[in-house]
């Protein structure tokens, strides 16, 4: 069995209530911008990465605010959500070849669009989450 990390980062706007959300090429669905870690690289620097690749967004990212596991196929999968804020919003959105649209949804829609959170986009918004630290 491999073990596989993958980040995501929730990016909030409070003034307009909406949240970044990605279509998925693959599968078809939206989820928040994210994607696998890769070798050398820290759950934070992958978080960061991921958002500029996938939205043109360079992004702060923060605590995490959830961790899910799941077994697929032959891999043991961690998901990890971490709490972000946009620093500089992209002139233009990039072409990444996995994304077919990068938008900017309010909670409820959001809620609908990702149902795979039992309680909701929304409930975690709130969530005072985890303390990330990376040893050195």
């Amino acid at each position: 069995m491999n073990r596989v990390d993958v980040v995501y980062t929730l990016l909030f706007t409070e003034d307009t209530n909406n949240i970044l959300v990605v279509l998925n090429r693959k599968n078809n669905t939206w989820s928040l911008p994210g994607g696998a870690v890769e070798a050398n690289e820290t759950l934070k620097e992958a978080a960061i990465r991921e958002v500029k690749e996938e939205t043109g967004y360079d992004v702060k990212v923060n605590d995490i605010i959830a961790l899910n596991e799941a077994f697929i196929n032959e891999d043991h999968i961690y998901f990890i959500m971490f709490e972000g804020q946009v620093l500089k919003s992209p002139e233009e959105i990039p072409k990444e070849k996995d994304i077919l649209r990068v938008e900017w949804v309010d909670l409820e829609e959001a809620d609908r669009l990702m149902p795979y959170y039992p309680d909701g986009i929304s409930k975690l918004i709130n969530n005072t989450g985890a303390r990330y630290t990376f040893q050195e």
